[in-house]
């Protein structure tokens, strides 16, 4: 159910029961995954199809970004994380988006890499070549692997080849390119590199150890672009951000702080649609090494105009079936609210959320300073863990904002003084 208008005016002003009842209407939403949202969504049963040894489940908060147009189309993007500020700062970056046009995305096809490591070969050049001729015959002999994701217009694409040196000799590296479609796919690609081993070693003479994807999927790029127009930003913060931007980009040091709140945004909605987080974030950090050194994920720059613009281009290994986007309620509600008709617009959709949330990190280091309205938001946080509860907690909270002292000891004494 597409949503209409994302924005929400004064949304984060209401109670969760208000706000869930809200999406609920825009996202037509039945009882039972409101019931998912509202309860614990994972069962005990659920949890041990999962994974192992399972003892519990462990909980988030999952917010609602909002102000969201994409695409010319608008979302409300779930988020699920235990960061203060990060749903506000993409939702105020994406409100100022909209003056012109919000963001733009384009992305590859879901194409996956998985990797066949073949050892002992005296010579891995003619090996590789015996490889390559026989091309097809491997491509098909994968394709035969997966007849449900063929059917789906999936399947193996191309076969590169590449010889390494090593400790143990040279090492001749097949990657099988596999379209996956709306799946993540690494089961998929696994289990077709599992079946390519034994014929390669008979091509090529040489032994197969591993046979596994890698996380480094740049064959599956998203992309997205943002302009933010001068008048509304004002000149000082074009600058500002500029030159936080500059400073990410000619040290790791701070590149490493700069990416890390990109993926503040893009793994609270990989978490929340139950994608793989860590695949993501490993193929994005290093992506960021590719072209030598560690670099930002997002450049900003001005226009012919004078605006600021932003665009980031990242790997975006993510799926809309399979593994716990499937089976976990509360991620099967989060898909239902986003709206997403495919892989690549799920990929698409993160994207301009990393890059809001990028714009907001770099704004708010370029006006008055990440703490300050970081520290606002983490004040209640801060007050709970002081032992605060009910209307305690947003008392302290404010005392602490107002007198500019958002600390553990002054939250332990504020405690003390109005339980007297």
């Amino acid at each position: 159910m597409p949503v209409e208008d994302s924005r929400l005016s004064g949304f984060h002003k209401l109670s969760m029961e208000e706000r869930l009842e809200r999406v609920k209407e825009l996202s037509g939403l039945s009882e039972s995954e409101v019931k998912a949202l509202l309860e614990r969504g994972l069962t005990n049963e659920g949890a041990e199809m999962m994974i192992e040894n399972v003892v519990g489940t462990f909980e988030l908060p999952m917010g609602i970004a909002v102000n969201f147009r994409i695409d010319d189309k608008d979302y409300l993007i779930p988020m699920v994380t235990e960061e203060s500020s990060v749903v506000a700062a993409a939702s105020y970056s994406a409100k100022l988006a909209r003056t012109t046009g919000g963001f733009y995305t384009n992305s590859t096809d879901p194409v996956m890499i998985s990797q066949i490591q073949i050892t002992g070969i005296t010579s891995p050049y003619q090996a590789k070549m015996k490889i390559l001729e026989k091309k097809e015959e491997l491509l098909k002999m994968a394709d035969e692997q997966d007849p449900v994701l063929v059917k789906f217009g999936g399947g193996a694409r191309d076969m590169i080849c590449r010889v390494m040196d090593s400790n143990f000799g040279p090492y001749l590296i097949v990657h099988l390119l596999v379209d996956c479609r709306d799946a993540m796919g690494a089961n998929a690609v696994n289990s077709m590199a599992e079946a390519l081993a034994p014929k390669l070693e008979e091509i090529t003479g040489g032994t197969v150890y591993l046979r596994i994807l890698s996380n480094l999927a740049d064959h599956r790029l998203a992309r997205c672009r943002v302009k933010y127009d001068k008048e509304e930003l004002g000149e000082e913060t074009i600058k500002g951000v500029l030159q936080a931007y500059e400073f990410a980009r000619v040290d790791p040091y701070r590149c490493a702080t700069h990416n890390k709140g990109i993926m503040n945004g893009i793994s609270a909605v990989v978490l929340a649609t139950g994608n793989d987080t860590r695949a993501v974030e490993a193929g994005a950090h290093s992506y960021a090494t590719v072209g030598g050194g560690y670099s930002p994920l997002t450049r900003w720059e001005r226009d012919w105009n004078g605006d600021l613009v932003g665009t980031i281009e990242i790997p975006m290994a993510v799926g809309t079936v399979g593994g716990a986007t499937s089976i976990h309620p509360v991620a099967k509600t989060a898909m239902k609210i986003l709206d997403v008709d495919s892989a690549q617009e799920l990929a698409g959709v993160m994207a301009a959320v990393g890059l809001a949330q990028n714009f907001g990190a770099l704004r708010a280091l370029a006006t008055e300073g990440i703490q300050r309205g970081h520290m606002k938001l983490h004040a209640k946080n801060v007050a709970v863990a002081a032992g605060a509860s009910g209307d305690l907690v947003d008392t302290i909270a404010q005392k602490m904002i107002k007198e500019g002292k958002i600390r553990a000891d002054r939250a332990l004494e504020l405690l003390e003084e109005l339980s007297d």
